[in-house]
């Protein structure tokens, strides 16, 4: 159910500018790599979503755009509900603490260059495979179970 909601947080977050993409997809893949191997395999082998996992993954962190993307969003929601849901000075002070800890975080994570492929368009912060650059993934590594069998499409 979260891996579900965070995956529609994460399309989202790539027709919004301000709305991150690759948290969401991270916290997608931690609950579908725990609960559901078809799903996590279909989550990677996604021409769109794949990259944000694999980049994170294997230690190359996230692009630029999407660490500032995360980091305005992050400060907008901890300033509004510092300044105007929290009502408790201690409160405010842990969530301040929180933010800083996350932003801290993701500015001590790599930088990934963003792509630079002709055959790729920037929507938001993630690159999009033009029509003549979709590869087709029947067969893929990432859209077979732990045993080799392709998953169901």
């Amino acid at each position: 159910m979260i891996g579900s909601l965070s995956v529609v947080a994460g399309v989202i977050g790539i027709l919004l500018p301000l709305v991150p993409t690759t948290p969401f997809l991270l916290l997608a893949a931690w609950c579908f790599a725990r609960s559901s191997p078809r799903f996590y395999g279909l989550l990677l082998g996604n021409r769109w979503f794949g990259p944000y996992i694999k980049n994170y993954r294997d230690g190359r962190g996230m692009t630029a755009g999407a660490k500032i993307s995360t980091l305005i969003v992050l400060w907008i929601a901890i300033g509004f509900g510092a300044g105007f849901v929290a009502p408790m000075m201690w409160l405010r002070v842990v969530l301040v603490a929180i933010a800083s800890g996350v932003t801290l975080y993701l500015l001590r994570l790599p930088t990934t260059p963003a792509r630079k492929n002709p055959q790729t368009e920037v929507v938001g912060d993630v690159s999009l495979p033009t029509t003549a650059a979709l590869p087709s993934h029947r067969g893929s590594d990432a859209c077979r179970d732990r045993r080799g069998t392709p998953l169901a499409e």
